[in-house]
């Protein structure tokens, strides 16, 4: 906070009204809070108890003295509740004014001047700086968390042809001719049909039988095959 007050002490403010007002703040700051400007009341007439205005990074905080001093009165606003800040210089100083969104008017009245413009400019780089903020994050794309984007696919139009014909839309029957050479072939490496039993003469049969249903053998094989296996069952 010393070092702080280094930046903002200026000639027109006094230090050890400064360092009253920021010994009080050290409890009410949050974690990545710093303090931009105080500026202090001065009126006319002595002031013994001031009013300030304090301005971080975070909110303007009202500071009013309570009890002859014994006390601090703390009143504040985040920037995000910050609708304007306006000063309005007179003769004897300068008036700070700030509205809310809920549109309450707060104003600190005999600012000295240069207090008054740099909290005015330090309040309007925070605005400014919230309003970025908020452009940014409304074009900025959406995040999903643990969750996977997928892109979108567009259904493509696949234009239908008129039919004419039922054949075109017929699946057609293609038959596969084995030559009878492969069959017979495996015919003479097996047992003769007069050696097998009616067991293996049936079973025979249904192979030769799923052969025909796959398309593997022509009905005409298939017919050659069971007459000559039947006589023997």
């Amino acid at each position: 906070m010393i070092e702080n007050l280094k930046k903002i002490l200026n000639e027109d403010q006094d230090p050890k009204a400064i360092e009253k007002i920021s010994s009080k703040l050290d409890n009410l700051l949050m974690s990545n809070e710093e303090v931009g400007y105080i500026a202090v009341q001065k009126k006319p007439a002595i002031t013994v108890f001031p009013d300030s205005v304090v301005v971080t990074n975070k909110r303007i905080i009202l500071c009013k003295p309570k009890n002859l001093g014994l006390s601090m009165e703390f009143v504040d606003y985040d920037w995000n509740d910050i609708a304007g800040a306006f000063v309005k210089e007179g003769i004897l100083g300068a008036d700070f004014t700030f509205n809310t969104k809920s549109d309450l008017t707060h104003t600190v009245d005999y600012l000295p001047k240069n207090q008054a413009r740099k909290l005015y400019t330090y309040s309007k780089e925070q605005l400014d700086n919230l309003k970025s903020s908020t452009v940014f994050n409304a074009n900025s794309e959406p995040v999903f968390k643990n969750e996977e984007i997928i892109p979108s696919i567009e259904a493509e139009e696949i234009p239908v042809e008129e039919v004419t014909h039922l054949a075109e839309i017929m699946p057609v029957a293609t038959e596969i001719s084995v030559p009878d050479t492969e069959i017979e072939a495996e015919i003479h490496h097996e047992k003769s049909l007069k050696d097998l039993t009616k067991e293996e003469l049936f079973e025979k049969l249904q192979n030769y039988k799923k052969l025909l249903d796959n398309g593997l053998i022509l009905q005409g094989e298939y017919d050659r095959l069971k007459n000559e296996i039947i006589p023997y069952l």
